[in-house]
């Protein structure tokens, strides 16, 4: 029979003792992490979501902010052109055609964006037109002509040195919508790609819309002469890529016209391009 030595069997127990006073620390500290965790995770999770609502307030704010910005653009253009009574509905549409042929011709997401918000500011340099000159109904002099020449330039100056890639797009359009692809626009005589595509885009949307819409010296075109005039110009007036993307897309440009307004049915024998759309470039 085995016996015991009653210093070692006290020995263990003391050990044992020792270990569960160790384990009941060891597990009333994970409790206290536990716990702890607990409180952080509530503390994030409050943290989270109150990031989340500034995230929110705060792109509202950008949102009526951007809001704010564009609709003082468009108010700033109406007040610019207000002397034509088919303005508003006219840069509504045309900034629509340019979006629309540069999404086609694989533009970026935001520079699409950026083509359809300056778009409407084109012409803003007719404000130092005279509206005699400007509304006049007949064919213009060569002197007129030289005048109106200027809104482009004047409308460059206007938008020059903006920090917004907006306005610097809108710049850019203003001063190069009325080039030509084979040199004989202005204000600058640019020609092929030396015109920005911008200004490229814009030219083209420009003069369908002028050429479909009334202007003061002429009934609107129906659209099967505007764009016999079009393909006839393609390569001279036009940059023949957007002509190309043009012609192809037709079906949602005419969707655009028709969300804006609709024309009267005319005869094609009534209509010719006037001498003033000759001589402007359908200005």
């Amino acid at each position: 029979m085995e016996i015991k030595n009653p210093q070692t069997g006290s020995a263990d127990n003391d050990q044992l003792q020792k270990y569960a006073k160790d384990l009941a620390e060891v597990s009333k500290s994970e409790k206290e992490k536990r716990k702890e965790l607990q409180v952080s995770e509530q503390q994030l999770i409050k943290y989270a979501d109150d990031l989340n609502e500034a995230i929110l307030e705060l792109k509202a704010t950008h949102k009526e902010l951007r809001e704010a910005y564009l609709d003082t653009i468009y108010r700033l253009v109406l007040a610019a052109e207000y002397k034509d009574e088919d303005t508003g509905d006219h840069i509504k549409r045309m900034s629509r055609y340019c979006s629309l042929i540069a999404e086609k011709l694989g533009l970026p997401a935001k520079e699409v964006q950026n083509i359809l918000y300056a778009a409407p500011m084109h012409d803003v340099g007719k404000i130092g037109i005279p509206d005699n000159i400007l509304l006049k109904q007949s064919k213009l002099t060569d002197q007129e002509f030289e005048i109106i020449k200027t809104h482009g330039t004047i409308g460059a100056k206007i938008l020059a040195n903006s920090k917004s890639k907006i306005l610097q797009v809108a710049e850019q359009i203003a001063l190069s919508h009325h080039e030509k692809w084979n040199g004989k626009g202005y204000p600058q005589g640019l020609s092929d790609d030396n015109i920005p595509l911008v200004g490229r885009i814009a030219a083209l949307a420009d003069v369908f819309d002028a050429l479909t819409s009334k202007r003061p010296y002429k009934d609107p075109f129906p659209v099967e002469v505007a764009l016999d005039i079009i393909k006839k110009e393609c390569g001279q007036h036009f940059d023949p890529d957007v002509v190309d993307v043009f012609l192809e897309n037709i079906d949602e440009i005419l969707k655009i016209k028709a969300a804006a307004c609709s024309a009267e049915d005319v005869s094609l024998s009534d209509f010719v391009w006037s001498e003033r759309d000759q001589l402007e470039g359908v200005e």
